[in-house]
């Protein structure tokens, strides 16, 4: 695809979802993170969300999710977006962080549904909207039911495309037929939110993914992003079938930050899987199937260590 063919998408079309590394003491590693951001830029990320779910920003303090913005926009601001995910179920709380991000010149930002409270359509569209109005900043929306407690009802989200700042949706909702309603019916970007339904959504009109497990396979999901964009399917298929594992690996067995810095430890990228309660390191059960997921990929130690 010639470079004047690439259409500009506010978010980029490989996103991962950072996860925040800890010193062993349980610290935030602000210099790790800057050196992780800049690693996952130039391996072919063009977007970075920031305390997400991956980025265990339940557990962190407004003033550390600020530093972990501040620190990633500093290490690969205009080399690639930087999305806050610096949204909460409290409407006022979330405008209180999406203003600091803002503040330290983030691109956009991640907005969930609230989760916990449980609010109507009606609820969940005010929420979005009111914070999407006060920052005015471009807005990512992140449906993902299983977290949140409650879907983003499809006609929710039509009707949200129209408010100026909702731009796109993180789609983890695994319902291929609403999603292809919402492709149909907005002009909204959609990423995949599931990494494994990275292929099938981009055939329908996705524009990309947000990842957890492209932490650990980076070239591999640009090469497969790079190619259903440009409508080179075998390719992209082929790709799906060899990240097939790595995906199960990440996303299967523990915890998708769990699983993560455990594999970005063991590729020598972070110097431990520090996670904080009510997350746990995984055990060595856990890590078999790990272990053995990768290695059905053609992972080995060295090969880890070298990727």
């Amino acid at each position: 695809m010639a470079e004047s063919d690439v259409r500009e998408y506010p978010f980029g079309t490989l996103v991962t979802a950072m996860v925040t590394p800890f010193t062993e003491e349980g610290e935030v590693d602000y210099l790790k993170t800057a050196e992780l951001a800049d690693k996952l830029v130039q391996d072919g990320c063009d977007g970075l969300v920031v305390t997400g779910t991956t980025g265990e920003t339940s557990t962190l303090t407004d003033a550390e999710n600020e530093a972990m913005f501040r620190t990633v926009v500093e290490a690969v601001g205009g080399r690639a977006k930087v999305i806050a995910g610096s949204t909460t179920n409290d409407t006022r709380h979330s405008i209180s962080l999406s203003r600091r991000a803002a503040a330290v010149g983030v691109d956009g930002l991640l907005i969930t549904a609230p989760y916990y409270n449980k609010p109507s359509q009606a609820g969940v569209q005010a929420h979005i909207e009111t914070i999407a109005s006060a920052i005015g900043l471009p807005v990512m929306v992140y449906d993902i039911p299983g977290r949140a407690g409650i879907s983003i009802e499809t006609d929710t989200l039509i009707r949200l495309a129209e408010h100026p700042l909702v731009v796109a949706l993180k789609d983890a909702k695994a319902d291929y037929g609403e999603t292809t309603r919402v492709l149909a019916n907005t002009d909204l970007d959609v990423y995949s939110g599931d990494d494994g339904l990275t292929l099938p959504l981009m055939a329908a009109g996705a524009v990309g993914v947000v990842s957890v497990t492209a932490h650990v396979a980076t070239r591999q999901f640009r090469e497969l992003v790079d190619a259903a964009l440009a409508g080179d399917f075998a390719t992209a298929r082929r790709l799906h079938f060899e990240l097939d594992p790595v995906i199960r690996a990440v996303m299967t067995h523990v915890q998708g930050a769990v699983a993560a810095k455990q594999v970005l430890k063991w590729q020598g990228v972070l110097p431990n899987s520090v996670v904080r309660l009510p997350l746990v390191e995984p055990s060595e059960a856990e890590l078999a199937p790990i272990r053995a997921d990768l290695t059905e990929a053609g992972w080995t130690l060295e090969a880890l260590n070298a990727r």
